[in-house]
Protein backbone atom coordinates (compact mmCIF):
# COMPACT_ATOMS: atom_id res chain seq x y z
CA UNK A 1 0.00 0.00 0.00
CA UNK A 2 2.95 2.34 0.44
CA UNK A 3 4.02 4.63 3.28
CA UNK A 4 1.62 7.04 4.95
CA UNK A 5 1.27 10.08 2.69
CA UNK A 6 3.45 8.59 -0.06
CA UNK A 7 2.45 9.83 -3.50
CA UNK A 8 2.36 6.67 -5.59
CA UNK A 9 0.34 7.60 -8.65
CA UNK A 10 1.24 10.31 -11.15
CA UNK A 11 -0.09 8.88 -14.40
CA UNK A 12 -3.42 8.92 -16.18
CA UNK A 13 -5.71 5.96 -15.49
CA UNK A 14 -7.36 4.74 -18.69
CA UNK A 15 -9.00 1.39 -19.42
CA UNK A 16 -7.81 -0.20 -16.19
CA UNK A 17 -4.13 0.82 -16.39
CA UNK A 18 -1.93 3.74 -15.45
CA UNK A 19 -0.23 5.31 -18.47
CA UNK A 20 1.65 8.43 -19.57
CA UNK A 21 0.24 11.11 -21.80
CA UNK A 22 1.43 10.64 -25.38
CA UNK A 23 2.65 14.23 -25.48
CA UNK A 24 4.57 13.89 -22.22
CA UNK A 25 2.74 16.94 -20.86
CA UNK A 26 2.68 17.26 -17.07
CA UNK A 27 1.07 19.31 -14.34
CA UNK A 28 3.05 20.68 -11.42
CA UNK A 29 1.11 20.10 -8.21
CA UNK A 30 2.08 22.79 -5.70
CA UNK A 31 1.81 22.21 -1.97
CA UNK A 32 -0.01 25.34 -0.71
CA UNK A 33 1.54 25.27 2.76
CA UNK A 34 5.11 25.36 1.43
CA UNK A 35 4.73 26.75 -2.12
CA UNK A 36 6.95 23.88 -3.31
CA UNK A 37 6.28 21.25 -5.96
CA UNK A 38 4.54 18.29 -4.37
CA UNK A 39 4.37 16.15 -7.51
CA UNK A 40 4.42 16.21 -11.28
CA UNK A 41 1.40 14.47 -12.77
CA UNK A 42 0.78 13.43 -16.35
CA UNK A 43 -1.61 15.84 -18.08
CA UNK A 44 -4.31 14.65 -20.46
CA UNK A 45 -4.83 16.35 -23.77
CA UNK A 46 -7.57 15.83 -26.33
CA UNK A 47 -5.99 12.54 -27.45
CA UNK A 48 -6.06 11.07 -23.95
CA UNK A 49 -9.60 12.31 -23.38
CA UNK A 50 -10.61 10.45 -26.53
CA UNK A 51 -8.87 7.28 -25.31
CA UNK A 52 -10.64 7.49 -21.95
CA UNK A 53 -14.04 8.16 -23.48
CA UNK A 54 -13.55 5.36 -25.99
CA UNK A 55 -12.66 2.96 -23.16
CA UNK A 56 -15.70 4.08 -21.15
CA UNK A 57 -17.96 3.77 -24.19
CA UNK A 58 -16.71 0.27 -24.96
CA UNK A 59 -17.14 -0.77 -21.32
CA UNK A 60 -20.68 0.56 -21.32
CA UNK A 61 -21.78 -0.82 -24.65
CA UNK A 62 -20.52 -4.35 -24.05
CA UNK A 63 -22.41 -4.57 -20.76
CA UNK A 64 -19.47 -5.53 -18.56
CA UNK A 65 -20.85 -3.12 -15.94
CA UNK A 66 -24.36 -2.05 -16.94
CA UNK A 67 -25.22 -5.67 -17.75
CA UNK A 68 -23.70 -7.05 -14.56
CA UNK A 69 -25.98 -8.41 -11.88
CA UNK A 70 -26.91 -5.44 -9.67
CA UNK A 71 -25.93 -7.33 -6.55
CA UNK A 72 -22.44 -7.79 -7.95
CA UNK A 73 -22.20 -4.07 -8.72
CA UNK A 74 -23.20 -3.41 -5.14
CA UNK A 75 -20.55 -5.78 -3.79
CA UNK A 76 -17.82 -3.99 -5.77
CA UNK A 77 -18.93 -0.59 -4.43
CA UNK A 78 -18.93 -2.03 -0.90
CA UNK A 79 -15.43 -3.36 -1.49
CA UNK A 80 -14.28 0.04 -2.73
CA UNK A 81 -15.63 1.53 0.52
CA UNK A 82 -13.78 -1.05 2.59
CA UNK A 83 -10.47 -0.37 0.84
CA UNK A 84 -10.95 3.40 1.12
CA UNK A 85 -11.54 3.04 4.85
CA UNK A 86 -8.45 0.85 5.09
CA UNK A 87 -6.30 3.40 3.24
CA UNK A 88 -7.67 6.48 4.96
CA UNK A 89 -4.51 6.99 7.00
CA UNK A 90 -2.38 6.95 3.85
CA UNK A 91 -4.65 9.10 1.67
CA UNK A 92 -5.57 11.79 4.21
CA UNK A 93 -2.07 13.35 4.34
CA UNK A 94 -1.97 13.41 0.53
CA UNK A 95 -5.32 15.20 0.42
CA UNK A 96 -4.22 17.64 3.12
CA UNK A 97 -0.92 18.49 1.47
CA UNK A 98 -2.53 18.76 -1.96
CA UNK A 99 -5.54 20.94 -1.00
CA UNK A 100 -4.28 22.68 2.16
CA UNK A 101 -7.03 21.21 4.34
CA UNK A 102 -6.38 20.08 7.89
CA UNK A 103 -5.64 16.43 8.57
CA UNK A 104 -8.70 16.34 10.82
CA UNK A 105 -10.95 17.52 7.99
CA UNK A 106 -9.57 15.11 5.41
CA UNK A 107 -9.06 12.08 7.66
CA UNK A 108 -11.91 12.37 10.14
CA UNK A 109 -14.67 13.96 8.06
CA UNK A 110 -14.27 13.89 4.30
CA UNK A 111 -12.70 10.51 3.50
CA UNK A 112 -15.09 8.68 5.88
CA UNK A 113 -17.99 10.50 4.19
CA UNK A 114 -16.67 9.42 0.78
CA UNK A 115 -16.59 5.79 1.94
CA UNK A 116 -20.09 6.16 3.38
CA UNK A 117 -21.30 7.33 -0.04
CA UNK A 118 -19.95 4.19 -1.68
CA UNK A 119 -21.87 2.09 0.82
CA UNK A 120 -25.01 4.19 0.45
CA UNK A 121 -25.08 3.98 -3.34
CA UNK A 122 -23.98 0.36 -3.24
CA UNK A 123 -27.29 -0.21 -1.48
CA UNK A 124 -29.13 1.67 -4.21
CA UNK A 125 -27.69 -0.51 -7.00
CA UNK A 126 -30.29 -3.21 -6.36
CA UNK A 127 -33.21 -0.79 -5.90
CA UNK A 128 -33.54 1.01 -9.23
CA UNK A 129 -37.12 0.09 -10.06
CA UNK A 130 -39.56 1.04 -12.80
CA UNK A 131 -43.34 1.27 -12.49
CA UNK A 132 -46.31 -0.56 -13.97
CA UNK A 133 -49.67 0.87 -14.95
CA UNK A 134 -53.08 -0.80 -15.26
CA UNK A 135 -54.76 2.22 -16.86
CA UNK A 136 -55.45 0.58 -20.23
CA UNK A 137 -57.18 -2.83 -20.37
CA UNK A 138 -55.54 -5.20 -22.83
CA UNK A 139 -52.11 -3.65 -22.36
CA UNK A 140 -49.10 -3.93 -20.12
CA UNK A 141 -47.61 -0.49 -19.47
CA UNK A 142 -44.37 -0.15 -17.58
CA UNK A 143 -41.24 1.97 -17.25
CA UNK A 144 -37.57 1.05 -17.10
CA UNK A 145 -34.81 3.03 -15.42
CA UNK A 146 -31.66 2.52 -17.43
CA UNK A 147 -28.15 4.02 -17.07
CA UNK A 148 -27.60 7.17 -19.10
CA UNK A 149 -24.28 5.88 -20.50
CA UNK A 150 -20.84 7.50 -20.37
CA UNK A 151 -20.55 10.20 -17.71
CA UNK A 152 -17.96 12.95 -17.78
CA UNK A 153 -17.42 14.07 -14.17
CA UNK A 154 -15.56 17.34 -13.67
CA UNK A 155 -14.81 18.15 -10.04
CA UNK A 156 -13.31 21.11 -8.13
CA UNK A 157 -10.23 21.50 -5.97
CA UNK A 158 -11.83 22.32 -2.61
CA UNK A 159 -13.00 18.76 -1.81
CA UNK A 160 -11.09 16.67 -4.35
CA UNK A 161 -12.01 13.14 -3.28
CA UNK A 162 -15.39 13.88 -1.73
CA UNK A 163 -16.75 15.82 -4.71
CA UNK A 164 -15.52 13.05 -7.01
CA UNK A 165 -17.44 10.54 -4.92
CA UNK A 166 -20.63 12.63 -5.03
CA UNK A 167 -20.62 11.84 -8.76
CA UNK A 168 -18.76 8.56 -9.17
CA UNK A 169 -20.71 6.58 -6.55
CA UNK A 170 -24.25 7.20 -7.89
CA UNK A 171 -23.09 6.96 -11.52
CA UNK A 172 -21.54 3.53 -10.89
CA UNK A 173 -24.55 2.38 -8.88
CA UNK A 174 -26.77 3.26 -11.84
CA UNK A 175 -24.61 1.19 -14.21
CA UNK A 176 -22.88 4.09 -15.97
CA UNK A 177 -19.22 4.27 -16.90
CA UNK A 178 -17.23 7.34 -15.89
CA UNK A 179 -14.43 9.57 -17.10
CA UNK A 180 -13.34 11.63 -14.08
CA UNK A 181 -11.45 14.88 -14.66
CA UNK A 182 -10.09 16.09 -11.30
CA UNK A 183 -9.12 19.71 -10.76
CA UNK A 184 -5.68 20.51 -12.12
CA UNK A 185 -4.60 21.84 -8.72
CA UNK A 186 -5.58 18.71 -6.76
CA UNK A 187 -5.45 15.49 -8.81
CA UNK A 188 -3.70 13.15 -6.37
CA UNK A 189 -6.56 11.58 -4.40
CA UNK A 190 -8.52 10.89 -7.60
CA UNK A 191 -5.62 8.72 -8.77
CA UNK A 192 -5.75 6.88 -5.45
CA UNK A 193 -9.44 6.29 -6.12
CA UNK A 194 -8.57 4.77 -9.49
CA UNK A 195 -6.26 2.27 -7.82
CA UNK A 196 -8.90 1.44 -5.20
CA UNK A 197 -11.43 0.74 -7.95
CA UNK A 198 -8.96 -1.54 -9.71
CA UNK A 199 -8.21 -3.48 -6.55
CA UNK A 200 -11.92 -3.80 -5.74
CA UNK A 201 -12.57 -5.52 -9.05
CA UNK A 202 -14.21 -2.76 -11.04
CA UNK A 203 -13.97 -3.86 -14.69
CA UNK A 204 -11.48 -2.11 -16.97
CA UNK A 205 -12.79 1.05 -18.59
CA UNK A 206 -15.62 1.59 -16.12
CA UNK A 207 -13.74 4.33 -14.25
CA UNK A 208 -11.07 6.42 -15.99
CA UNK A 209 -9.20 9.28 -14.30
CA UNK A 210 -7.59 11.95 -16.46
CA UNK A 211 -5.86 14.88 -14.73
CA UNK A 212 -5.41 17.84 -17.01
CA UNK A 213 -6.10 21.51 -17.54
CA UNK A 214 -9.74 22.49 -17.49
CA UNK A 215 -9.31 24.52 -20.67
CA UNK A 216 -7.85 21.47 -22.44
CA UNK A 217 -9.00 18.17 -20.92
CA UNK A 218 -12.19 19.56 -19.41
CA UNK A 219 -13.18 21.28 -22.63
CA UNK A 220 -12.45 18.18 -24.70
CA UNK A 221 -14.53 16.05 -22.34
CA UNK A 222 -17.55 18.35 -22.59
CA UNK A 223 -17.21 18.50 -26.38
CA UNK A 224 -16.71 14.77 -26.93
CA UNK A 225 -19.60 13.14 -28.83
CA UNK A 226 -19.09 9.87 -26.94
CA UNK A 227 -20.07 11.42 -23.61
CA UNK A 228 -23.77 11.19 -22.71
CA UNK A 229 -23.80 13.28 -19.56
CA UNK A 230 -21.63 15.90 -17.85
CA UNK A 231 -21.70 16.31 -14.07
CA UNK A 232 -19.87 19.50 -13.11
CA UNK A 233 -19.05 21.19 -9.81
CA UNK A 234 -17.20 24.50 -9.90
CA UNK A 235 -17.61 28.22 -10.34
CA UNK A 236 -20.67 29.77 -11.91
CA UNK A 237 -18.57 31.35 -14.66
CA UNK A 238 -17.07 28.02 -15.73
CA UNK A 239 -20.45 26.32 -15.34
CA UNK A 240 -21.91 28.78 -17.83
CA UNK A 241 -19.14 27.89 -20.28
CA UNK A 242 -19.78 24.17 -19.77
CA UNK A 243 -23.47 24.74 -20.45
CA UNK A 244 -22.77 26.64 -23.65
CA UNK A 245 -20.43 23.93 -24.89
CA UNK A 246 -22.72 21.05 -23.92
CA UNK A 247 -25.59 22.67 -25.80
CA UNK A 248 -23.90 21.75 -29.07
CA UNK A 249 -24.58 18.05 -28.52
CA UNK A 250 -27.52 18.36 -26.08
CA UNK A 251 -25.72 16.31 -23.45
CA UNK A 252 -27.47 15.68 -20.17
CA UNK A 253 -26.08 18.22 -17.71
CA UNK A 254 -26.04 18.87 -13.98
CA UNK A 255 -24.29 21.88 -12.48
CA UNK A 256 -23.43 22.53 -8.83
CA UNK A 257 -22.01 26.05 -8.83
CA UNK A 258 -21.24 28.98 -6.57
CA UNK A 259 -23.00 30.46 -3.58
CA UNK A 260 -23.29 33.49 -1.32
CA UNK A 261 -25.17 31.84 1.48
CA UNK A 262 -26.93 33.73 4.26
CA UNK A 263 -26.69 32.58 7.87
CA UNK A 264 -29.54 34.32 9.73
CA UNK A 265 -29.47 34.78 13.50
CA UNK A 266 -32.61 36.05 15.23
CA UNK A 267 -32.54 37.74 18.62
CA UNK A 268 -34.16 34.76 20.35
CA UNK A 269 -31.47 32.32 19.18
CA UNK A 270 -28.96 30.57 21.41
CA UNK A 271 -26.16 33.07 20.80
CA UNK A 272 -23.30 30.81 21.82
CA UNK A 273 -24.49 28.02 19.54
CA UNK A 274 -25.14 30.46 16.68
CA UNK A 275 -21.65 31.92 16.97
CA UNK A 276 -20.11 28.46 16.96
CA UNK A 277 -21.98 27.46 13.80
CA UNK A 278 -21.22 30.81 12.17
CA UNK A 279 -17.51 30.10 12.60
CA UNK A 280 -17.91 26.62 11.14
CA UNK A 281 -20.01 28.03 8.34
CA UNK A 282 -17.32 30.38 7.06
CA UNK A 283 -13.98 29.07 8.31
CA UNK A 284 -14.35 25.34 7.69
CA UNK A 285 -11.87 24.44 4.91
CA UNK A 286 -10.71 28.10 5.06
CA UNK A 287 -13.92 29.28 3.46
CA UNK A 288 -13.24 27.36 0.24
CA UNK A 289 -16.75 25.88 0.36
CA UNK A 290 -19.50 26.54 -2.17
CA UNK A 291 -22.11 26.59 0.61
CA UNK A 292 -20.01 28.73 3.00
CA UNK A 293 -22.08 30.99 5.25
CA UNK A 294 -20.25 34.07 4.03
CA UNK A 295 -23.08 36.47 4.93
CA UNK A 296 -23.97 36.51 8.63
CA UNK A 297 -27.28 38.33 9.10
CA UNK A 298 -27.90 39.30 12.74
CA UNK A 299 -30.98 40.89 14.27
CA UNK A 300 -30.29 44.31 15.79
CA UNK A 301 -30.85 43.55 19.52
CA UNK A 302 -27.95 41.06 19.57
CA UNK A 303 -25.92 42.44 16.68
CA UNK A 304 -22.93 43.87 18.59
CA UNK A 305 -22.87 40.89 20.94
CA UNK A 306 -22.56 38.50 18.00
CA UNK A 307 -19.99 40.66 16.20
CA UNK A 308 -17.81 40.77 19.31
CA UNK A 309 -18.07 37.03 19.94
CA UNK A 310 -17.37 36.03 16.34
CA UNK A 311 -14.44 38.43 16.17
CA UNK A 312 -12.90 37.13 19.39
CA UNK A 313 -13.18 33.49 18.38
CA UNK A 314 -12.02 34.04 14.80
CA UNK A 315 -8.91 35.80 16.04
CA UNK A 316 -7.96 32.71 18.06
CA UNK A 317 -8.07 30.20 15.18
CA UNK A 318 -4.66 28.60 14.74
CA UNK A 319 -3.13 28.77 11.26
CA UNK A 320 -0.37 26.41 10.29
CA UNK A 321 0.68 23.26 8.50
CA UNK A 322 -2.38 21.14 7.64
CA UNK A 323 -0.55 18.12 9.06
CA UNK A 324 -0.23 19.58 12.57
CA UNK A 325 -2.90 18.53 15.05
CA UNK A 326 -3.11 22.03 16.52
CA UNK A 327 -3.91 23.66 13.18
CA UNK A 328 -7.50 24.84 12.78
CA UNK A 329 -7.12 26.53 9.40
CA UNK A 330 -4.72 25.69 6.59
CA UNK A 331 -3.61 27.70 3.56
CA UNK A 332 -5.68 28.62 0.55
CA UNK A 333 -5.20 26.24 -2.35
CA UNK A 334 -3.06 28.38 -4.65
CA UNK A 335 -1.29 31.67 -5.24
CA UNK A 336 -4.11 32.70 -7.54
CA UNK A 337 -6.72 32.05 -4.88
CA UNK A 338 -4.62 33.97 -2.34
CA UNK A 339 -4.51 36.98 -4.66
CA UNK A 340 -8.25 36.75 -5.29
CA UNK A 341 -9.17 36.67 -1.60
CA UNK A 342 -6.80 39.49 -0.65
CA UNK A 343 -8.29 41.54 -3.47
CA UNK A 344 -11.77 41.14 -2.02
CA UNK A 345 -10.52 42.09 1.43
CA UNK A 346 -9.15 45.34 0.00
CA UNK A 347 -12.52 46.00 -1.67
CA UNK A 348 -14.22 45.48 1.67
CA UNK A 349 -11.95 48.05 3.30
CA UNK A 350 -12.35 50.51 0.43
CA UNK A 351 -16.15 50.26 0.43
CA UNK A 352 -16.37 51.21 4.10
CA UNK A 353 -17.04 47.96 5.96
CA UNK A 354 -15.73 47.80 9.53
CA UNK A 355 -12.75 45.42 9.69
CA UNK A 356 -13.00 43.61 13.02
CA UNK A 357 -10.17 41.10 12.67
CA UNK A 358 -7.78 39.64 10.12
CA UNK A 359 -7.61 41.28 6.74
CA UNK A 360 -4.04 40.32 5.89
CA UNK A 361 -1.93 37.52 4.53
CA UNK A 362 -0.46 35.48 7.39
CA UNK A 363 3.29 35.06 7.05
CA UNK A 364 3.97 33.58 10.48
CA UNK A 365 2.30 30.19 10.12
CA UNK A 366 5.10 28.37 8.29
CA UNK A 367 8.07 30.69 8.28
CA UNK A 368 6.70 33.12 5.72
CA UNK A 369 5.78 30.44 3.19
CA UNK A 370 2.32 29.28 2.21
CA UNK A 371 -0.90 30.84 0.95
CA UNK A 372 -2.31 31.71 4.36
CA UNK A 373 -4.93 34.39 4.98
CA UNK A 374 -5.97 35.48 8.45
CA UNK A 375 -9.57 34.70 9.42
CA UNK A 376 -11.28 37.96 8.48
CA UNK A 377 -14.49 39.48 9.84
CA UNK A 378 -16.14 42.59 8.41
CA UNK A 379 -19.08 44.20 10.26
CA UNK A 380 -21.59 46.83 9.17
CA UNK A 381 -21.49 45.49 5.63
CA UNK A 382 -23.92 47.05 3.16
CA UNK A 383 -25.92 44.25 1.47
CA UNK A 384 -25.05 45.90 -1.85
CA UNK A 385 -21.30 45.88 -1.17
CA UNK A 386 -19.01 43.77 -3.34
CA UNK A 387 -18.05 41.45 -0.48
CA UNK A 388 -21.74 40.84 0.24
CA UNK A 389 -22.66 40.09 -3.38
CA UNK A 390 -19.76 38.18 -4.94
CA UNK A 391 -18.43 34.77 -3.97
CA UNK A 392 -15.01 35.20 -2.34
CA UNK A 393 -14.26 31.54 -1.61
CA UNK A 394 -12.02 32.30 1.32
CA UNK A 395 -12.08 32.97 5.08
CA UNK A 396 -13.92 36.28 4.86
CA UNK A 397 -17.17 36.88 6.78
CA UNK A 398 -19.55 39.79 6.12
CA UNK A 399 -21.79 40.60 9.10
CA UNK A 400 -24.99 42.45 8.19
CA UNK A 401 -27.63 43.80 10.62
CA UNK A 402 -31.37 43.45 10.04
CA UNK A 403 -34.65 44.50 11.64
CA UNK A 404 -37.26 41.76 11.73
CA UNK A 405 -38.12 38.66 9.76
CA UNK A 406 -39.22 40.32 6.52
CA UNK A 407 -35.97 42.27 6.14
CA UNK A 408 -33.89 39.18 6.92
CA UNK A 409 -35.57 37.24 4.13
CA UNK A 410 -35.28 40.17 1.72
CA UNK A 411 -31.53 40.55 2.34
CA UNK A 412 -30.93 36.80 2.24
CA UNK A 413 -32.74 36.46 -1.09
CA UNK A 414 -31.08 39.53 -2.57
CA UNK A 415 -28.51 37.53 -4.52
CA UNK A 416 -28.26 35.75 -7.85
CA UNK A 417 -27.14 32.63 -5.99
CA UNK A 418 -29.31 30.14 -4.12
CA UNK A 419 -27.24 27.27 -2.82
CA UNK A 420 -27.69 27.23 0.94
CA UNK A 421 -28.85 29.24 3.95
CA UNK A 422 -29.42 28.86 7.68
CA UNK A 423 -31.83 30.13 10.31
CA UNK A 424 -31.08 30.36 14.03
CA UNK A 425 -34.10 30.88 16.28
CA UNK A 426 -35.83 29.42 19.32
CA UNK A 427 -39.18 29.83 17.58
CA UNK A 428 -39.86 26.58 15.72
CA UNK A 429 -42.65 28.05 13.60
CA UNK A 430 -40.44 30.95 12.53
CA UNK A 431 -37.63 28.58 11.64
CA UNK A 432 -39.82 26.60 9.25
CA UNK A 433 -41.56 29.73 7.94
CA UNK A 434 -38.28 31.39 7.03
CA UNK A 435 -36.88 28.15 5.62
CA UNK A 436 -39.80 28.04 3.19
CA UNK A 437 -39.28 31.69 2.20
CA UNK A 438 -35.56 31.41 1.50
CA UNK A 439 -34.48 30.83 -2.10
CA UNK A 440 -31.91 28.15 -1.44
CA UNK A 441 -31.53 24.46 -2.19
CA UNK A 442 -30.55 23.62 1.39
CA UNK A 443 -31.64 25.39 4.58
CA UNK A 444 -30.25 24.45 7.97
CA UNK A 445 -32.13 25.34 11.15
CA UNK A 446 -29.99 25.94 14.25
CA UNK A 447 -26.94 24.36 12.62
CA UNK A 448 -24.74 24.78 9.53
CA UNK A 449 -22.73 22.81 6.99
CA UNK A 450 -24.24 19.42 7.82
CA UNK A 451 -24.67 16.75 5.14
CA UNK A 452 -26.15 13.28 4.91
CA UNK A 453 -25.93 10.83 1.98
CA UNK A 454 -29.73 10.57 1.93
CA UNK A 455 -30.44 14.34 1.74
CA UNK A 456 -30.28 15.96 -1.73
CA UNK A 457 -28.02 18.96 -2.30
CA UNK A 458 -28.09 21.52 -5.10
CA UNK A 459 -28.91 25.10 -5.94
CA UNK A 460 -31.38 27.64 -7.25
CA UNK A 461 -30.58 30.42 -9.72
CA UNK A 462 -26.90 30.89 -10.53
CA UNK A 463 -26.00 28.13 -8.08
CA UNK A 464 -26.93 25.62 -10.78
CA UNK A 465 -29.44 22.82 -11.22
CA UNK A 466 -29.78 19.13 -10.49
CA UNK A 467 -29.60 17.47 -7.10
CA UNK A 468 -26.70 15.38 -5.83
CA UNK A 469 -26.88 12.96 -2.89
CA UNK A 470 -29.89 10.93 -1.92
CA UNK A 471 -32.08 9.02 -4.32
CA UNK A 472 -32.40 12.23 -6.35
CA UNK A 473 -28.80 11.86 -7.57
CA UNK A 474 -29.74 8.68 -9.40
CA UNK A 475 -32.09 10.72 -11.59
CA UNK A 476 -28.96 12.41 -12.98
CA UNK A 477 -27.52 9.10 -14.17
CA UNK A 478 -30.58 7.24 -15.43
CA UNK A 479 -33.03 7.54 -18.30
CA UNK A 480 -36.68 6.53 -17.96
CA UNK A 481 -38.02 4.41 -20.79
CA UNK A 482 -41.74 3.76 -21.28
CA UNK A 483 -42.83 0.38 -22.68
CA UNK A 484 -46.35 -0.18 -24.07
CA UNK A 485 -47.25 -3.82 -24.73
CA UNK A 486 -50.43 -4.77 -26.58
CA UNK A 487 -51.79 -8.00 -25.09
CA UNK A 488 -54.17 -8.80 -27.95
Amino acid sequence: MGEVGEIRFRQLFIDGAFRDAASGATLEVIEPATEEVLAEVQAAGAAEVDLAVTAARRAFDDGRWSGLDAGQRARILFEMARILDERRGAIAPIESRDAGKTLFDSGKIEIPFAAELLRYYGGWATKLHGQTSLNKPGTLLYTLRQPVGVVGAIVPWNFPLLMAMWKVAPALAAGCTVVLKPAELTPLSALELADIAREAGLPDGVLNVIPGLGSVAGQALVEHPGVDKIAFTGSTAVGQQVMRTAAGSLKRLSLELGGKSANIVFADADVDAAVKTALTGIFYNKGEVCAAGSRLLVERPIYEQVVEAVTAKAGKLTLGSPLEKTTRMGPLVSAGQLERVLGYIEKGKAEGARLCCGGERDTSATGGKGYFVQPTVFADVDPAATIAREEIFGPVLSVIPFEGEAEAVKIANGTAYGLAAAVHTADGARGHRVAQALKAGTVWINTYNMYDPDLPFGGFGESGFGRELGGHALDLYTETKSVWTHLG
